[in-house]
């Protein structure tokens, strides 16, 4: 698959909340996903299981998806990024809407590393 099909497909999967199809089918066994420091996950997860309990602590923090938006993939080589809303109640917290800006690389029709850019709450 072309960067652009791997990122259409992304697209498709994330708007219907498909995100275990997503790594299964789209990402390398090694791929690397990179958080912003002082957030709720570790900085770097290393490798389909780090990615994947990643994932499953997600969902373990989700007490409620109201929706969920996702832009369309802008292609650039190898490459490609999207903006997620995500309208979420996060357990013992209050409902927000939270905004990121997701990148993604691709090399051999797999995509290899992942990094999100999003605000943090001020350090207390």
């Amino acid at each position: 698959m072309s960067t652009k099909d791997i990122a259409n497909k992304l697209v498709e999967y994330c708007r219907t909340g498909q995100w275990e199809r997503a790594q299964t089918e789209l990402y390398a066994p090694n791929c690397v996903s990179i958080e912003p420091a002082g957030g709720p996950w570790p900085v770097k997860a290393e490798g389909m299981e780090a990615i994947t309990a990643k994932a499953k602590q997600f969902d373990e923090m989700v007490e409620e998806m109201y929706g969920i938006e996702v832009s369309d993939p802008l292609v650039f080589g190898n490459h490609f990024s999207c903006g997620m809303t995500m309208d979420v109640t996060y357990r013992g917290a209050p409902r927000n809407k939270s905004e990121e800006i997701c990148v993604y690389e691709v090399a051999d029709g797999k995509i290899v590393k992942e990094q999100f850019f999003y605000p943090l709450p001020p350090a207390e």
